[in-house]
């Protein structure tokens, strides 16, 4: 069946979602094969690029990349002399940003100590209370020897925290030193990483009156770059769909049989067990800069487990301000990071809306950088926000339940269920050694690490209960 008739098959014809083909569907440029470098991280400010001739203004989103300075010294007897113990700044001269974190050299260094910031609100003028940072993101990442970890260009860093249009900044880095009282104790604080800047990160947004405008899905010429990520879910949805539309079960499984109809068993064939598709917001309908990333897609062989995630970014955030959020993820961990594309495949807002995260194909089983370790034949969800102490919405739980209930009836597995996972390398599973994981996890079940926060994590049962009743099981 060609492209086309595939679309028509199951509605998928772009009147349906409102959006306009870019001319010339045969036009569409191969998406190059194998992965590339990651780009460099930002050492200044640095801005996104312009849009293509004919369409409208491209999101303009940026980075500022500021260096910290000592601000309480103190020696480290047996490792760095001199090291300052606290390290930070406050600027009131800065541009406009959204979103902050701080990163440094040596992603294999732990941050072993606290992070606090205080933001100045570009509508009203007024400093914000003392927020904690959350330090540990090593979690995250592509997995130990893989071409994304070793390129020379991850830094490590804190996890992003979305504060809100700002354009004023306090900062505060202390190195843990415990309940010493005697600073000539045997074993001296461990110092604070080598080369800590702080990244203030503009995502696009052009303030109004009342704050952040509602996002807009953008719209115009598609670059090069653009064409083959929308083009990776060719026969979901028309090149340069801002949304992929939900189908009902029916619909669905005939759609298995087109995807991965040659791959199933007579038994997936009888009673396929999948979830009807939920409606994904695509990269373009997020706004994705894909100058940004690197080029090309790289993939794995399937996903038969789903990792459950929380973006640690607070949630202090309007649901009409998601696509900012992401936007700010994305360039947090490429230009800050140095990763090839943003970390997750999937990202779901508090309101249930699901978002395409890595580039590559939302049906297909794209390699991504979230759980380091397991990050092969796996799918990472993030839910926006921070759920350590804040209960996730019924309505993330739900999205996550349906989303699942489709990617993992793509290749056949239970949520119920549980399946083998061979660990790439972390700590808490050596490379090498299959680990019995369930087929829905939380990040915590494959590393050391409070995320997907205690609540979010105590909600992996009704999730998994739920995905499989979508599932028909």
């Amino acid at each position: 069946m060609s492209k086309i008739r595939g679309m028509r098959r199951y509605g998928f014809l772009a009147s349906s979602i409102g959006v306009t083909c870019a001319a010339g569907l045969a036009l569409v440029p191969g998406v190059p094969a194998g992965a590339a470098a990651a780009a460099a991280p930002a050492a200044s400010a640095t801005t996104a690029g312009a849009a293509p001739a004919g369409g409208p203004a491209a999101v303009p989103g940026s980075t500022q990349s500021l260096p910290l300075v000592p601000r309480a010294a103190g020696r480290t007897r047996g490792r760095a002399a001199g090291a300052a113990l606290e390290q930070g700044l406050r600027r009131a001269d800065v541009r406009h940003f959204s979103l902050v974190g701080v990163v440094w050299d040596n992603p294999a260094t732990e941050l072993h100590g606290s992070v606090q910031i205080r933001t100045r609100s570009a509508a009203t003028g007024t400093w914000s209370d003392w927020q904690d940072v959350d330090t540990h993101n090593a979690d995250h990442g592509a997995d130990p020897g893989t071409a994304e970890r070793t390129g020379g260009h991850i830094r490590g860093a804190t996890a992003p925290l979305w504060v809100g249009d700002s354009d004023g900044v306090d900062l505060r880095v202390r190195a843990d030193t415990g309940d010493r009282t005697d600073t000539t104790a045997a074993e001296p604080p461990v110092p604070l990483p080598s080369g800590l800047r702080l990244e203030l990160v503009d995502p696009g947004d052009t303030p109004g009156a009342d704050g952040p405008q509602t996002d807009q899905p953008r719209t115009g010429d598609l670059s090069e770059a653009a064409t083959a990520a929308s083009a990776a879910n060719s026969g979901l949805a028309p090149l340069g769909a801002t949304e992929i539309p939900a189908l009902d079960r029916a619909d669905t499984e005939r759609e298995l049989l087109d995807l991965r109809g040659d791959e199933l068993t007579d038994a997936q064939r009888a009673e396929p067990h999948i979830g009807a598709r939920p409606r994904i917001v695509t990269r373009r309908g997020w706004g994705a800069d894909e100058s940004l990333r690197s080029p090309g897609f790289v993939y794995t062989k399937k996903a038969k487990a789903a990792f459950v995630h929380h973006t640690a970014t607070g949630n202090n955030y309007r649901c009409s301000q998601t696509s900012s959020v992401i936007r700010s993820i994305y360039r947090y961990h490429v230009k800050s990071m140095g990763w090839r594309d943003i970390g997750y495949n999937f990202l779901v807002d508090k309101c249930g809306t699901v978002y395409e995260g890595r580039a590559g194909g939302v049906a297909k089983a794209v390699l991504g950088a979230h759980t380091m370790g397991f990050n092969s034949n796996s799918v990472g969800i993030a839910v926006i926000g921070t759920y350590s102490r804040s209960k996730p919405s019924s309505a993330a739980v739900k999205a996550v339940a349906r989303l699942a209930a489709w990617k993992l009836g793509l290749y056949g597995m239970n949520p119920r269920g549980k399946t083998y996972l061979k660990s790439g390398g972390g700590n808490l599973y050596r490379k090498g050694k299959n680990v019995h994981l369930n087929v829905i996890s939380g990040h915590r079940d494959g590393f050391a690490t409070d995320c997907p926060g205690r609540k979010l994590y105590g909600k992996l049962g009704t999730i998994r209960s739920t995905a499989a009743r979508y599932q028909g099981r």
